[in-house]
């Protein structure tokens, strides 16, 4: 295959984008019988051909990248596809470097192409981009071609000034520039069109922009989930608002229609939860949409018809499914599993008579990007580049591990090493901590066994320390009451949590029962809840160590919001190399723990 990217191409791109102001493959498929062939041409009496009525629009798009330009380890570097015969097999996925190929690959042969993606690019990076503010992968993906993405929550992460920075250029406002060349911003626009300046009331980006190729005439909006506020810090999303999705597509798609746009995509950064993780996994089986669930499903059902397909992430699964729009008419709705494992490929046929999409033509399929092919240079040669500058920094070792330590299930063995490793800190800022907790969702990736470099099996590097917990929270110590804690342990099955809940990873000495065939906030039995085998005491005081997002009451944890006696200590990166320095080395590695303090009835 071919590995040669096209031209670059600077801003303005007025021939392809026009901003507006202000393997196996899953498939769906709305299949009709079109009058003519799309994109077959007609010939005029002068023997000139003419574009065909119908116009095949391919539509390469991908979601939660996640700054993960080096091939992700472990699990989050793998897909599953089910097999004819039922079994399942386990196929390596991801890294840039083939994310290129396969798109340029993809590409050959496609005169009308357009690249989209559905927020969360940058955020929860690696240390390769996250040490240099994710400059790396916004360079990444102008050399990916990728012509407009939405925003997602992880945008939000450094806030909307930094935000604006990735798109429109600059150094670093403390870190400064990281090489001889200012940094030149995204060839794409992000769209933001319901994140909103709480003191102006108008979009922080562009909300929408329009692709324009020899007539053909395609509209993108972008959007993010209402409840980012809920899952950023609370400096991130400082000063700003964030609308009802659906309310905010069907007016910015009225919008486009008004200006002539009647072919629409919303670039949605919420899910939905397909019942198989398998990547191929027919989610229209057995009716159209009967196979997948979660918020992503009422949005698409109430997004107005004028939008004709949707591209969406956020819950990092993949899917490619037809879900009927307000009208009743099936429509496409799409997610490419995240870290770039894997691509999704539709094609929107456009009716040049109508300017719309026929949308019972609509067909999509997600593609897993194999490491099969040859790497592309240009990426390799970035990737080389930043590598370069991080070393120093990220070959350090600071810990020792006997085999992988996971981060996946209710309770993980690296949830309870993290839990561990702060309550362990917090005994260090005051002796009288009593515990710790972490949230599932800021351990992002394993600790893997195997060496990702040349630093030797076992060894854990900063850099993989920092691609676990990339957020640079503090460990915050925090007074509650037995009843404030064990209110704490039922938010993470009740409230915003009861639909998804967010079970916290405790530190050694608190065990208790988590009752999953009851519901809400009855599924932690109270009675089981104890601290180094005594019943938690209502009355009593706890000093509780958390990261600073947790602290903040981040992740529907109002009650964690609500501590007293506060102290801040360092970034929590810190205390997890203080932890593996003090308890690993060569000879004596840190096994993976047990995950044995929350019994789980199911």
């Amino acid at each position: 295959m071919s590995a040669t990217p096209h031209a670059r191409r600077r801003r303005p791109r007025t021939n392809r984008i026009l901003a507006v102001a202000a393997g196996l493959a899953t498939v769906g498929t709305l299949a009709a019988v079109l009058p003519a062939a799309a994109g077959a041409a007609t010939t005029s009496g002068q023997g000139q051909a003419k574009p065909g009525r119908y116009q095949d629009v391919q539509l390469l798009s991908f979601n939660d990248l996640h700054g993960n330009l080096e091939a992700p380890a472990g699990s989050s570097g793998r897909v599953t596809e089910k097999q004819a015969d039922g079994t399942t097999k386990t196929i390596d996925a991801g890294g840039v470097e083939y994310l290129a190929t396969h798109l340029r690959k993809a590409r050959e042969g496609q005169k009308y192409s357009i690249t989209a993606a559905a927020g969360d690019m940058v955020g929860a990076s690696p240390l390769l981009s996250g040490l240099f503010h994710d400059e790396p992968t916004i360079e990444a993906l102008n050399k990916l071609d990728l012509d407009v993405t939405g925003v997602g929550n992880h945008e939000f992460d450094e806030g909307s000034k930094e935000l604006a920075r990735l798109q429109n250029g600059g150094c670093h406002p403390t870190a400064g520039c990281y090489t001889d060349k200012s940094f030149e911003g995204a060839d794409f626009p992000y769209l933001a069109a319901n994140v909103l300046d709480e003191k102006s009331g108008k979009p922080i980006l562009k909300p929408y922009t329009v692709w324009k190729k020899d007539g053909v005439k395609v509209g993108f909006i972008g959007v993010t989930l209402e409840d980012t506020p809920g899952i950023v810090s609370a400096e991130g999303v400082k000063g700003l608002k964030f609308k009802d999705e659906v309310e905010t597509i069907n007016k910015y798609a009225k919008e486009l229609e008004r200006q002539g746009v009647k072919s629409i995509v919303a670039l949605v950064h919420e899910g939905g939860l397909p019942a198989s993780t398998d990547y191929n996994y027919n989610c229209d089986s057995p009716g159209a949409g009967d196979g997948i669930s979660g918020p992503i499903v009422d949005i698409a059902k109430n997004v107005t018809p004028k939008v004709d397909a949707l591209v969406t992430g956020h819950t990092h699964q993949a899917y490619a499914c037809t879900i009927n729009d307000p009208a009743g008419n099936p429509r496409m709705v799409t997610s490419a599993s995240s870290f770039g494992r894997l691509y999704t490929d539709t094609t929107l046929t456009y009716d040049r008579a109508t300017g719309d999409i026929a949308r019972t033509a609509v067909k999509s399929a997600n593609h897993v990007v194999t490491r099969d092919v040859p790497k592309a240079p240009d990426m390799t040669q970035l990737i080389s580049k930043w590598n370069t500058l991080a070393a120093p920094i990220g070959n350090r070792a600071i810990g020792y591990i006997s085999g992988d330590i996971n981060n996946t299930g209710t309770e993980s063995p690296l949830g309870d090493l993290i839990a561990d490793a702060q309550f362990a800190y917090g005994k260090e800022l005051d002796p009288e901590t009593d515990l710790a907790l972490m949230n599932p969702g800021g351990i992002r990736a394993p600790l893997t066994y195997a060496a990702k470099g040349s630093e030797g099996d076992g060894v854990v590097t900063y850099a993989e320390g920092f691609t676990v917990q990339p957020f640079a929270n503090t460990v915050n110590l925090q007074d509650f009451t037995g009843a404030q804690l064990i209110q704490v342990l039922k938010e993470q099955v009740s409230g915003s949590n009861a639909a998804a809940p967010k079970v916290l990873q405790v530190s050694s000495g608190l065990t208790y029962t988590l009752d999953l065939t009851k519901s809400g906030a009855e599924r932690v039995v109270t009675d089981s809840i104890k601290l180094n085998g005594a019943a938690i005491d209502p009355a009593a005081t706890y000093r509780v160590a958390t990261n600073s997002f947790l602290a903040g009451g981040g992740d529907g944890f109002t009650t964690l919001g609500q501590g007293t006696n506060d102290l801040v200590g360092e970034d929590d990166l810190v205390a997890l190399e203080k932890y593996l320095v003090a308890n690993s080395s060569a000879a004596n590695p840190i096994a993976p723990p047990k995950a044995d303090r929350i019994t789980v009835v199911s």
